[in-house]
């Protein structure tokens, strides 16, 4: 493999505000050749935030790296078992081929849910749409709900149950909003949004439009959380960017005002930047089916109007309360504090989130969540766009964030790769989170260039070395970490309940990609779905739980959404190595109460009720 040229600085995290300046001119990526940009855009340019253009990488067969790098022999982690699961035969459809504009480029997420509650984790898969269909010519794709038949195969039950969505979509985040016990799901589109309401027999029931969700324009990764602590399961949508079906952004247009967009001196499609953002909302539950907008007195509107594709419910600082965390597309990120009197303080650039190490926003697609240092502080990883290093961000307890990717390891090798949906999660059971990236480009036309990446791209999974550092696992031919699509959202979860961390990824104008964690560690684990009680929401999203075991104490969140357009299994899942004794679980429920619960036993599902303890 050829020696990556990095253009960034690993040794510092400090930059001069001069030097901030300077590099978030130069760091667009699609940087317009147009004179005619009016002074107050000139910063904006036309594409896409990165560190600016870096020499190829290319493996021993001279193929790029994102879709080579292959080696004959090592840990097989993921088989590709889409076909065998009967996920193959659906597509997902966005726009045409040649993506001429930014809308057909994004792709659409995936979320995992127990839709029947049958203890048994189902799929739901959003779809796009084409041209013809938003113009009443054609029949609209559909989204896909596959319900899980407990033998290692799906079966499509998006028509019975109601749930196809038939608009142009892009997000999936799973609530139980009513708390009646049964997850709901919010569908997010360009035009309106919907929430489906389950019906506790295998359909649902779109109630967006009374409960007040709909919106209108364009939205994307949704997330659930009580942000006010009274017990209901409170809304946030981010907005991405302002779009017309018919004014779209072509170069040269009014919408655009420049006169071609160029990614690397190819002409490709323009934005985000030199577009307008879409606005965000706060939806607060007011318990009856309804929700109230609330997002400019909570302080979380946007004003700004950056473009906002994914956000999570979490609380970064410990102090109960769950904050905001907002990924924005080559603008700064969000994270909001909560304040615990109904709003939110603004501490994107004082906790270090905003920006990275570098001083420079990136082109953030999803948030992955999880204590890689298992010292009880919430860390996050943050997807971007390529010639750009994805981030991970150290939590030191307090809410202020540092950006270690160089120091782990993760920095030079990520920097090809277009990331999407990422997770932090441990796939081998040894007590220690790992890192994990989907990913694919926006470009068709990176295929017919020397700049060592693709369109489609294999994914990243990266090994936690104790809490130090991370190293690539190496993608195995023929296994699923060599598989090369333009992959898109991507969710986690035990699908086959057997203690394993599975992927799915919804991949644009493609087939799906299932990947079965087929690691050969013969480690213990234990998962606990927790149900929350009269003053916590039901599905006990917000809660965070401690598990020690073999001296090592762990950390898991319970959560809604935060992958790019994407929404993992809500049941908490703990790696305990070769420990076959748990020590203490400690819960913070979402109401205040801590409660110590004592489990009997690994290799096991548990249910475990505020103020019960274990149920099942």
């Amino acid at each position: 493999m050829k020696p990556q040229k990095t253009l960034s600085n690993p040794s510092s995290g400090l930059c001069a505000k001069a030097c901030v300046a300077v590099l978030l001119v130069v760091n667009m990526c699609c940087l317009s050749q147009n004179a005619a940009v009016p002074a107050d855009q000139k910063e904006a340019g036309g594409g896409m935030s990165t560190a600016g253009a870096h020499a190829s990488v290319l493996d021993d067969e001279h193929r790029p790296i994102t879709a080579g790098g292959f080696v004959k022999s090592g840990p097989v982690v993921f088989e590709d078992v889409t076909k065998q699961a009967g996920l193959a035969w659906w597509k997902h459809t966005m726009g045409t081929p040649e993506k001429k504009f930014i809308i057909e480029t994004n792709g659409s997420g995936v979320a995992l849910l127990d839709y029947d509650n049958d203890g048994w984790l189902d799929i739901y898969l959003v779809n796009g749409s084409t041209y013809d269909a938003i113009a009443g010519k054609a029949t609209p794709p559909h989204a896909a709900l596959f319900h899980n038949n407990h033998d290692g195969t799906f079966t499509d039950v998006a028509a019975q149950a109601g749930v196809t969505n038939d608009r142009w979509g892009f997000g999936a985040v799973v609530g139980d909003f009513d708390n009646d016990g049964w997850p709901d799901l919010y569908v997010s589109n360009f035009g309106k949004n919907r929430l489906y309401h389950n019906n506790h027999n295998g359909t649902f029931t779109d109630v967006a439009e009374k409960a007040g969700v709909q919106l209108g324009g364009w939205s994307t990764g949704a997330t659930f959380g009580d942000y006010d602590g009274d017990g209901k399961l409170d809304l946030f949508v981010p907005g991405y960017a302002q779009y017309d079906f018919d004014r779209p952004p072509a170069p040269g247009s009014k919408e655009v005002a420049y006169q071609s967009c160029q990614f690397r001196g190819l002409n490709v499609m323009c934005g985000p930047r030199g577009l307008k953002g879409e606005h965000d909302h706060l939806f607060h539950n007011n318990g009856d089916g309804t929700f109230t907008d609330v997002s400019e007195k909570a302080g979380v509107s946007d004003a700004k109007g950056y473009y906002g594709l994914a956000s999570v419910f979490l609380d970064v600082n410990g102090d109960g309360k769950v904050d905001l965390v907002v990924d924005n597309d080559s603008t700064p990120n969000y994270l909001y504090i909560n304040k615990g009197n109904g709003t939110f303080e603004d501490d994107s650039y004082l906790s270090g989130y905003a920006l990275n190490e570098d001083g420079r926003e990136t082109a953030s697609m999803g948030i992955g969540v999880g204590d890689f240092r298992n010292n009880g502080h919430v860390d996050l990883s943050d997807s971007t766009f390529s010639d750009d290093y994805k981030v991970l961000y150290e939590n030191d307890g307090t809410g202020n964030f540092t950006d270690v990717s160089h120091l782990v390891g993760i920095a030079d090798v990520s920097i090809p790769f277009l990331s999407w949906g990422d997770a932090i999660f441990d796939y081998d059971n040894d007590g220690w989170k790992d890192l994990f990236f989907a990913n694919g480009h926006v470009y068709p036309a990176v295929d017919k260039s020397d700049w060592g990446t693709t369109f489609a791209q294999r994914p990243l999974l990266f090994r936690n070395i104790q809490g130090q550092k991370f190293e690539v696992v190496p993608a195995v031919v023929g296994t699923g970490l060599a598989v090369v699509v333009p992959a898109r959202g991507a969710a986690i979860g035990d699908l086959f309940n057997d203690g394993k961390i599975d992927v799915v990824m919804n991949v644009i104008d493609h087939a799906p990609v299932l990947l079965r964690n087929v690691d050969s560690n013969k480690h213990h684990w234990v998962e606990l779905k927790l149900v929350g009680g009269p003053k916590s929401p039901r599905d006990a999203v917000g809660a965070t739980v401690y598990l020690t075991a073999g001296g090592t104490r762990q950390r898991e969140d319970v959560l809604s959404g935060g992958s790019y357009a994407s929404s993992n299994d809500q049941r908490v899942h703990f790696g305990l190595g070769d420990a076959t004794v748990i020590d203490q679980v400690e819960i913070h429920w979402p109401s205040g109460a801590k409660e110590k619960v004592s489990v009997p036993a690994v290799d096991r599902i548990f249910t475990v009720s505020e103020g019960k303890g274990i149920v099942l």
